[in-house]
């Protein structure tokens, strides 16, 4: 950090706060253990919890892959690990599903529910199971990225606690399993993604989108590591989800400039993505990519083909994409709409005072700002 930010005036200061830092994720990492073991063991069922460190060396990996037990359905098993595992609110779950916090509720009560009534024995996996999990573990370490990288509700754009923790257990993953081309397109989606965390605000915590970023600084290291990942991942065919949203990624970390975005070849590769792991938000984020390919009128079009699926009727990401384009197109009076809707949607401090400046920004003329 220090190459590219330079030193702090104070670096004492500044190590003095990074160890406090991981003292306290230490300190977390040990109460959420504490708190949520006794939730996952039913008292009259002997517990089958034996740790193989040498095959599973992480904690918090080695429950996630007892939380995601296969008697359980994949979503209850995703939800479930957030929940007790990664330290996500309920709210925080059920954002991440699309669903309302007292519909995720009422999933997790079912879910622990079953436990008991079936008495399910949870043990920690030995590694050679782990492939059968695989699925499960992998979405909750993408969702724990997802939320730490963009945090729902908070005044801080980022939560990296959470992103450090899903960097840390892709590499766990990828240790493990080095030849599973899902891992790898994972953890290449994680560093692609990631290389961009010290240009998404300025100095003044302003957002920055991604044509207003500086690409000189973004993590030179994390874009050839995952670049190489990705090509390794893609070899497979079909190639993955994970490989796929790491290709998309890869479209942006390789483009010297915004305006060198090979627009086309992101539709091509979110057309893929749809077709094997279809998803409100995939479509959602393809109707962008095709009104950066092909204009703001397309884009709108491609948006409202997909608007009135349910799952994003709360979804704050659809109102936002509507104002970018509308506004783009000189459309003023439905940007202005568009953007109030998505300000109410929006519980993120960092993106809620950058769209109000969109907002306000509304009657300049359109080349005077992004």
């Amino acid at each position: 950090m220090w190459e590219s930010r330079g030193i702090p005036d104070r670096p004492g200061a500044w190590l003095t706060t990074v160890a406090r830092r991981r003292a306290l994720d230490q300190l977390r990492r040990d109460a959420t253990l504490a708190r949520s073991l006794p939730l996952l063991v039913d008292a009259e069922v002997e517990p089958e919890i034996e740790i193989d460190e040498a095959e599973i060396p992480d904690d918090r990996l080695r429950l996630i892959c007892t939380c995601c037990h296969p008697a359980l359905a994949p979503e209850a098993q995703v939800a479930l690990t957030l929940r007790l595992l990664c330290g996500l609110t309920t709210a925080e779950v059920a954002r991440a599903f699309l669903v309302s916090e007292p519909t995720m509720a009422a999933r997790l009560t079912r879910a622990k529910k079953k436990i008991a009534a079936a008495k399910i024995p949870y043990r920690v996996p030995p590694a050679r199971e782990l492939p059968e999990r695989l699925s499960a573990v992998l979405g909750v370490v993408h969702l724990v990225f997802t939320t730490g990288h963009t945090a729902p509700v908070s005044e801080d754009l980022v939560r990296r606690d959470l992103v450090e923790r899903a960097l840390d257990l892709a590499r766990m993953l990828r240790l493990l399993l080095p030849r599973d081309p899902d891992v790898a397109g994972l953890l290449a989606l994680i560093l692609l993604t990631d290389a961009r965390r010290e240009t998404r605000v300025d100095r003044t915590g302003r957002l920055l989108v991604l044509e207003e970023q500086d690409r000189s600084q973004w993590d030179a290291a994390e874009i050839r590591e995952g670049l190489l990942l990705v090509h390794e991942a893609s070899c497979h065919r079909p190639p993955g989800r994970y490989a796929l949203q790491a290709a998309i990624a890869a479209v942006h970390a390789s483009a010297r400039t915004w305006e060198a975005t090979d627009w086309d070849e992101v539709v091509s590769l979110y057309d893929g993505l749809c077709a094997i792991w279809p998803s409100p938000v995939v479509a959602l984020n393809r109707a962008v990519a095709i009104g950066m390919a092909q204009g703001p009128e397309a884009g709108l079009r491609a948006i409202d083909e997909i608007a009135g699926q349910p799952e994003l009727a709360g979804y704050r990401y659809l109102p936002a994409a509507r104002a970018d384009f509308l506004r783009r197109a000189g459309r003023v009076a439905q940007a202005r709409t568009e953007y109030q809707a998505a300000i109410a949607l929006t519980d993120n401090g960092v993106e809620r005072e950058f769209l109000t400046h969109r907002l306000d920004q509304l009657d300049r003329p359109p080349d005077d700002h992004l």
